[in-house]
């Protein structure tokens, strides 16, 4: 009986083992990816250096050295599910919780105001109708419309120079930022994006422009 245990012990010791070394990989090489896009969209003037790897390979720092006028001191976060903890990772599933991409930065000309802008999208559908009302309504005439960004802000007046970032960020509509934050102390600009908006280099670049547009028009008043 006890040698069956044993057996039964060190069978789930070299699951968990190889579950936590499997995953560890899988998270490594997928944020590895990321990063390679992130260095390839910056045309030969980024370079990704000191990358730690933290939180059992779900969390991974690193530095953005960029030749820009726009960025100082960049710096990557790229968090990722948790997968070679199963515990943890099936809460985070559960939870609904997004794998980002966070990029901070101070900038040349600091913006001279806080914003923080938080990206909620809403989505809805009729519920199920009897066959009396589907029938009623089905020579309804439809008109769809596609609307226009809506923003919903907790001041009733902002600054003038806010204008260009907020028209910016409502333009960029194949973007679902997590949230953009401009701030006149360090880091002047945050700005996380869900990872699943970062499948190649193409989507990386697209982002990276966004970030300096974002920058230029913050600080336009400063030029």
């Amino acid at each position: 009986m006890g040698r069956f245990i044993l057996i039964d012990v060190v069978a789930a010791l070299a699951l968990s083992f190889g579950w936590y070394a499997w995953f560890v990989r899988y998270n490594r090489r997928r944020a590895g990816n990321v990063l390679q896009w992130v260095q390839a969209a910056c045309l030969g003037k980024g370079r990704i250096a000191d990358l730690r790897w933290q939180a059992s390979s779900s969390r991974l720092k690193a530095t953005l050295h960029l030749s820009s006028r726009w960025f100082e001191d960049a710096r990557l976060t790229i968090r990722l599910l948790p997968r070679p903890l199963p515990v943890q990772w099936a809460l985070s599933r559960w939870r609904q919780q997004q794998e980002t991409l966070t990029f901070e930065a101070d900038m040349g000309f600091p913006p001279g105001f806080h914003l923080d802008v938080i990206h909620h999208r809403w989505s809805g559908r009729s519920g199920a109708k009897t066959s009396g009302a589907q029938k009623s309504t089905s020579t309804r005439a439809w008109t769809i419309t596609r609307p226009g960004p809506v923003i919903l802000t907790t001041k009733e007046d902002w600054p003038v120079e806010l204008n260009p970032v907020v028209n910016a960020l409502a333009s960029w509509r194949d973007k679902d930022f997590v949230g953009v934050r401009f701030n006149s102390t360090s880091p002047h600009f945050t700005a996380t994006v869900a990872l699943e908006n970062l499948s190649d280099q193409k989507a990386a670049s697209a982002l990276l422009g966004l970030f300096r547009e974002l920058a230029a028009s913050s600080s336009a008043k400063q030029h």
